[in-house]
């Protein structure tokens, strides 16, 4: 069986998460979850989230050991990006992107 998560309009790029995502593809939950805590990275603690948060879903489906879970598909994809001005000199204005990512996250058992 497996259990997913999604995290939507999470306010890192997704260029960010993916280097992290790529660490914890394929192992099993409390190595992934161990790697991530160790992680100096803002994408680690919201890629941790989503991961306790699939278990949790895992947790809900009768006769699954959650001892027993790996990480199947970590997905990020980009969501909407927010754009700013910021005001430079003489009248211009450069934009800003505030890129947002949509989080995935499905485990199944071994």
């Amino acid at each position: 069986m497996e259990a997913r998560a999604i995290a939507k309009y999470m306010r890192i790029s997704p260029r960010k998460v993916r280097l992290v995502a790529e660490n914890i593809k394929g192992k099993p939950v409390e190595e992934a979850l161990n790697i991530l805590k160790f992680t100096p990275k803002k994408g680690a603690e919201m890629l941790s989230k989503v991961l306790y948060s699939a278990v949790a879903n895992a947790e809900q489906i009768p006769g699954v050991d959650v001892d027993s879970l790996c990480v199947d598909i970590v997905k990020v994809d980009e969501g909407p990006t927010w754009k700013r001005i910021q005001p430079r000199a003489m009248g211009r204005a450069y934009r800003i992107r505030k890129r947002t990512s949509h989080i995935t996250v499905v485990v199944k058992e071994m």
